[in-house]
């Protein structure tokens, strides 16, 4: 007999445009971001400093973007964040071609990233509200699945069309995937978005303080705070592998090095759909400490990386690691807040993720001018212990590593941990109690 939320429809129609709208949107990026630096080190001479801004401040920026976006996209303004978003970012890449210098082109990456903002937090806050709830970790597993892949093939096809093309073909290419976005997008848009901040909040479970009716009001969820940190901490190792694996791959004298993301999009391809079932039935825990130590190995591996096989292990243990982690994050902080917070949730993850790749080119960056490349993914392995050491901790101190899965969510499927079944076991003790004795 199928499992309950084996029956609830997952694979929609809308649901995989989102997927497509969301690798697009991703796709494009990360054409430009692995090629950027090895572009402007070859055409204007910059230094590792000046290399690491163009990630950097685009990062910034489209924080920026998100910190409005998520207040917008709460009064319903989906369509336009997802339409201004996207004509900003076109506009910007075609500007690419004007940029005659660095301070243009950093200024053009601002641009970008403002606009990339705004139409990346629609997409996974759209997802998040079709995706059943009882499927949330397998859902938002495979959603994050299109952002991986983005992020593995991006590098890939951008280095391959900059050394075969030139930098101007793979501006049209990035401005034509854009392009693609906006017919994609618009069956999704038709429909009504609602104002989240305004939602009515149905009948919540016993011993919880809402009461049917009122306004949800949105202010910030502490409770983001955690993985909101780790997702930074995650992020900052990826951040040095787009922003210097072909200048890594030069010091080393390795053929291709922008296949490491091949291999890494095959190993996050492999994990993803039994990341998110394990993330179903075992919470996150069984995700993140093995994922952190796959990462961490696949980072030593490819500071002594000597031949493309070796590269090609480094990349397949580290997607193994991050195709566990990233996904989990996301699907985590969804969970534990309520409906009318999803946008403020996705706005987190994306913005944390986008800080640490900048923070990740910056700190990485100022390694790599004073030591090497090689030694810079050594020193990377740093933020994966502290990683470890942040969520064993923090677990410690809190009894438990079981997600606090919000009140208006508790019928989700997420196994109960030892502590919550004894809870739950005294709560029905507690009714029938009560039960019997109104029946006597």
């Amino acid at each position: 007999m199928k499992s309950q939320s084996a029956q609830v429809k997952l694979w929609t129609t809308d649901f995989i445009l989102l997927m497509l709208c969301n690798f697009l949107l991703f796709l494009q990026l990360h054409m430009i971001v692995s090629p950027l630096p090895s572009y402007v080190q070859d055409r204007f001479h910059a230094n590792a400093f000046e290399v690491s801004l163009f990630t950097c401040l685009f990062a910034l920026s489209a924080i920026a973007a998100r910190l409005y976006s998520a207040k917008a996209l709460e009064k319903g303004l989906r369509n336009a964040m997802i339409y201004i978003g996207l004509t900003i970012a076109l506009l910007a890449t075609l500007g690419y071609y004007f940029a005659a210098g660095i301070a243009v082109l950093l200024l053009l990456r601002m641009v970008f990233g403002i606009g990339f903002g705004m139409s990346s937090t629609a997409f996974p806050t759209m997802a998040s509200d079709i995706v059943p709830v009882k499927r949330m970790g397998e859902g938002m597993g495979y959603f994050g699945l299109s952002t991986s892949l983005a992020m593995s093939m991006g590098p890939i096809i951008g280095v391959t069309v900059l050394q075969g093309a030139g930098f101007v073909t793979l501006m049209l290419c990035t401005a034509g995937v854009i392009a693609v976005i906006y017919p994609l997008s618009y069956s999704l848009t038709r429909k009504k978005a609602r104002r989240l901040n305004d939602e009515v909040v149905p009948t919540p479970p016993v011993g919880t303080a809402a009461i049917s009716g009122t306004k949800v009001k949105t202010p910030f969820n502490r409770k983001l705070i955690l993985p909101s940190i780790l997702n930074c901490l995650l992020s900052i190792t990826y951040g040095g592998l787009v922003g210097f694996i072909v200048l890594y791959g030069k010091e080393a004298n390795l053929a291709n090095p922008a296949l490491f993301f091949l291999f890494n999009a095959l190993a996050v391809l492999l994990v993803r759909p039994f990341a998110g079932r394990i993330y179903d039935s075992k919470g996150p825990k069984a995700l993140l400490i093995p994922g952190a130590i796959f990462i961490a190995a696949g980072l030593i591996m490819l500071s002594y990386a000597s031949s493309m096989s070796i590269l090609f292990v480094a990349a397949f243990l580290y997607g193994i690691g991050y195709g566990s982690i990233q996904s989990s994050m996301q699907t985590w902080m969804i969970q534990i807040v309520s409906p009318s917070q999803r946008g403020m949730a996705n706005g987190m993850f994306l913005n944390t993720l986008d800080l640490g790749i900048a923070l990740g080119a910056l700190l990485l960056g100022a390694i790599a001018s004073i030591t090497s490349y090689t030694d810079m993914y050594r020193y990377s392995v740093v933020f994966m212990i502290l990683f470890l050491l942040i969520y064993l901790i923090q677990g410690k101190r809190n009894g438990g590593f079981a997600v606090p899965v919000h009140p208006l969510l508790t019928h989700t499927h997420i196994a109960a941990q030892n502590s919550d079944r004894h809870e739950l076991t005294e709560t029905a003790t507690e009714k029938n109690t009560t039960t019997q004795q109104k029946d006597s």
